[in-house]
């Protein structure tokens, strides 16, 4: 009993359970937004290092030609999509930022609406900065390797720092696309955590 009169507070189990959610909750919000940000670092580095790499090379004695990224359509596209998806990261950042803000001053329809949402995006968009950085690395090995029964020549051998320049922004996308698998499991446990263990797809009660 204290001075005042009050007995001690007693701490339930489901206040504990409760409290409990609430700090696992946020650890998982914050680890989200890391992520999120490095992901977002890092595929702007990848964009970059391909939008920028150019090398000019005099061929024939005679012809100067400039390899860009653009010759290669497989490397357009990871620009384009690692673009994309960095843009798309960095909407989830200022959305997990305002909810935080916001936190029980905005009426929610459905508290599972937006998990589903979540989950579904990061799932597409790691699966796509994944299958474009693939066809990135066969496209580049030709360009390594050459193909003699397509009649396609080596580049590499001539535009050598363009070339290692390349394999750099191929390196940084496969980590992106690792960041982005993590963003993608944080989604779906972030997601299934608000179903019971026992039953298939039911929610636990509020």
């Amino acid at each position: 009993m204290s001075v005042l009169g009050v007995g001690p507070r007693t701490v339930t189990p489901h206040l504990r359970k409760g409290m409990m959610e609430s700090s696992s909750g946020i650890s998982l919000a914050r680890a989200e937004a890391f992520l999120r940000l490095f992901a977002i670092l890092v595929l702007v580095l990848t964009a970059c290092l391909l939008g920028f790499d150019t090398q000019t090379k005099l061929l024939f004695s005679t012809i100067k030609k400039t390899a860009t990224f653009r010759d290669l359509g497989a490397l357009q596209v990871v620009v384009y999509v690692d673009s994309v998806a960095a843009g798309y990261n960095l909407l989830q950042l200022g959305r997990g930022f305002i909810s935080a803000k916001l936190k029980g001053k905005l009426i929610n329809v459905s508290y599972v609406t937006l998990p589903w949402v979540c989950f579904l995006l990061d799932q597409a968009a790691v699966y796509t900065v994944f299958s474009a950085n693939t066809a990135a690395l066969q496209a580049s090995i030709i360009a390594v390797t050459g193909e003699s029964s397509l009649q396609w020549m080596k580049v590499c051998n001539r535009y050598t720092r363009f070339c290692i320049q390349v394999g750099g922004a191929l390196l940084s996308g496969y980590l992106a696309s690792l960041l982005m698998v993590l963003l993608s499991s944080l989604s779906a446990f972030s997601l299934f955590r608000l179903y019971s263990p026992k039953q298939f797809l039911l929610l636990k009660p509020t």
